[in-house]
């Protein structure tokens, strides 16, 4: 018998379907995506991109309460290492991602730093380093975010570590935690993003665990994140290089991380993320579909 993982609570996302932008040609339809990840198994989505899934809080309702489906997140894309100038824009895109989160019954807004190079074109946009003085802008900015969504919205903030952004390595990720307000700022502990950038999530979780608010579920393949690593190709191109794998057949091992983070006592959401954009629309169902079984093996 696998152990009791009875404080993770399982879904997916538009991501494993192929989904990175709001509207794109080469994405599945969003009903279709709604459709197969109920057949798929699963009873918890995120939002993803905002306007790919209806935006009209009412249709959204029905729509997933159609398919027994219910919302645990939504995601927004930040800059705020650049400074106060760009608070009101923040702020903006916020605010329309939170109200519709809020009112899908939701309770985490997933936070993803901006990107360094462009994830389609690959243009280098900004330096990968951050000064000191963005570091001190993006930590203070990410704590007020998490108080203004928390004051406005009752949402918590998780932040998610993610390749090509300022916060990605093991190192950066544990020199944003040391500098943030506990109560203001959580963790979304992206397991394949971490390993993509060197980190164990094992070990990230049993030194930070009062801060890890909420798992995507991911993995990496070794192989072609060797070569993508010596060659330093950016994360749009080495997506479509398949790094990013079905488990189990990657790396991190999946077993030993819903462990540690049944350990930490907590009720926690585990969306599988399998980033495959872009992709024949034929391809997430089965996938998605096998995960599920694999994660029930796990005990999740």
């Amino acid at each position: 018998m696998p152990p009791s993982l009875d404080r993770i609570r399982v879904g997916s996302a538009p991501d494993s379907w192929g989904v990175w932008f709001p509207d794109d040609p080469r994405q599945v339809p969003w009903r279709r995506f709604l459709d197969e990840v109920a057949e798929a198994g699963y009873s918890w989505i995120e939002l993803g991109p905002y306007g790919y899934l209806p935006t009209d809080p009412a249709r959204l309702a029905e729509e997933v309460a159609r398919r027994e489906l219910r919302v645990s997140a939504g995601t927004v894309f930040t800059g705020l290492h650049r400074g106060p100038s760009v608070w009101e824009s923040t702020w903006e895109h916020v605010a329309q991602v939170a109200a519709l989160t809020q009112a899908m019954g939701a309770r985490h807004l997933v936070v993803i730093p901006s990107f360094w190079r462009d994830d389609k074109t690959a243009e280098i946009l900004e330096p990968p380093e951050l000064t000191a003085e963005q570091w001190g802008s993006l930590t203070q900015g990410m704590e007020r975010l998490g108080r203004e969504v928390k004051d406005a919205y009752g949402l918590d903030i998780v932040v998610h570590p993610h390749a090509d952004t300022h916060l990605d390595t093991e190192a950066h990720v544990e020199r944003f935690l040391d500098a943030t307000d506990p109560d203001l700022v959580g963790l979304c502990l992206d397991t394949g993003h971490y390993a993509y950038c060197g980190g164990d999530s094992v070990r990230l979780i049993e030194t930070y665990g009062e801060r890890v608010g909420y798992l995507h579920l991911k993995q990496v393949d070794p192989e072609i994140l060797a070569d993508v690593v010596a060659h330093q190709v950016p994360f749009g191109p080495a997506v479509g290089r398949g790094v990013m794998c079905e488990p189990p057949t990657g790396v991190p091992a999946l077993e030993p991380v819903l462990a540690a983070a049944q350990r930490l006592g907590v009720d926690l959401f585990a969306i599988v993320e399998q980033d495959m954009y872009p992709c024949p629309p034929d391809r997430p169902l089965p996938i998605a579909a096998r995960t599920r079984r694999f994660l029930r093996s796990c005990g999740a």
